[in-house]
């Protein structure tokens, strides 16, 4: 049976001026339904406009025009304030650069998200370590950032982005400064929490062996998302 809708987007469109003041038409109409649980990745080249989308997703930009609406709540008519409540609540972000505080251990990294929810006074160790234990980062929680390897410092911000138990993770690249052995623990991660919290996944990516572990394949291109068949997203 087919999983109810989290993710509907219909007639997308966005605008930005360049810094000569040309008219930048990035977005041009994407239509795009997600079903809960489902992993989706979205494949493109440079400059497409895939970040753009998944900002407008996460809330993290303003809807120009057309609709998104998640979990049934219309993203587009959010102010800032709920806009920043709802990111919180049912968004997770994984970015190309994780973006991690540097003068914050690994466990205070993942408690942030928590302490932002529900105030500081509140501890949180007990989750965040359980958290730590399932990117398999137990052992490094009391470590700064800064003594942690690449692969180790992007498993340590997908914790965090699953800090509050998101219904949906936006991953934005999320192995694109790997190499490929790290790139697929990375990926190998990501499925597996799919699987053990029923994320919803949309994932930029330009790795196709990653792109093609997903339920299902897009390209970005000429403003709009095409569905990719299985042989040429393998490609």
């Amino acid at each position: 049976m087919t999983s109810p809708d989290i993710i509907h987007v219909a007639g997308l469109h966005k605008h930005y001026r360049d810094g000569k003041g040309n008219d930048l038409h990035i977005l041009r109409g994407v239509d795009l339904r997600v079903g809960e649980g489902e992993m989706v990745s979205i494949m493109g080249a440079s400059g497409a406009g895939k970040s753009t989308l998944l900002h407008l997703l996460g809330a993290l930009d303003r809807v120009e025009a057309g609709t998104i609406r998640i979990g049934g709540v219309e993203v587009g008519t959010l102010d800032d304030e709920a806009g920043a409540r709802f990111r919180n609540e049912t968004i997770g972000f994984v970015f190309q650069f994780h973006h991690l505080l540097m003068d914050f251990t690994a466990l205070e990294n993942v408690m942030i998200p928590m302490w932002i929810k529900a105030g500081r006074t509140l501890p949180f160790h007990k989750e965040s370590q359980l958290l730590l234990g399932e990117v398999g980062l137990s052992a490094r929680a009391h470590h700064k950032p800064a003594e942690l390897s690449g692969g180790e410092q992007q498993r340590l911000a997908i914790a965090r982005a699953i800090a509050n138990r998101p219904r949906i993770l936006l991953a934005d690249e999320p192995t694109g400064n790997l190499d490929e052995e790290t790139s697929d623990r990375v990926a190998e991660l990501m499925l597996r929490l799919n699987k053990a919290h029923g994320l919803t996944l949309i994932l930029v990516t330009h790795n196709p062996r990653f792109a093609a572990q997903m339920d299902r394949r897009f390209v970005l291109e000429h403003g709009k998302l095409r569905p990719l068949p299985p042989h040429e997203a393998n490609a």
